[in-house]
């Protein structure tokens, strides 16, 4: 098993944000196929925090479109959507769910939100 990739992300309050990751595997690296898979990703304060995701991206709705056999994961968020998030660094994992529901944890690391001055 591959350890998921440690990516920080980086958003800024207000302004329309989107990041594609290639998914791909084996020697030579070639794209794994997403088809019949689905996306999942939460953000939070912590780990463990109890609290509701600061945010929650999903391929149900509509937050992380997969590109099939090019092994693209789009995670995408609309400028009212990142103005809604509050401000600071959080910790996130993304997910991929495959057909025959096992799970890979395709990334993780920190997210951050950076405030946003015109509004």
């Amino acid at each position: 098993m591959t350890p998921p990739a440690a990516l920080e992300l980086i958003v800024y309050q207000g302004a329309t944000w989107s990041r594609t990751l290639i998914w791909k595997a084996g020697a030579p690296a070639i794209p794994v196929d997403l088809t019949g898979c689905g996306a999942r990703m939460q953000a939070r304060t912590r780990a463990d925090a109890p609290d509701p995701p600061l945010l929650s991206l999903t391929t149900e709705n509509g937050g992380i479109t997969l590109g099939g056999g090019s092994g693209a994961v789009e995670l995408a968020l609309s400028a009212v959507a990142t103005a809604a998030l509050s401000a600071g660094s959080f910790v996130y994992d993304l997910e991929i769910v495959h057909p025959d529901s096992t799970v890979t944890r395709l990334a993780m690391g920190k997210i951050k939100i950076i405030p946003e001055v015109t509004r």
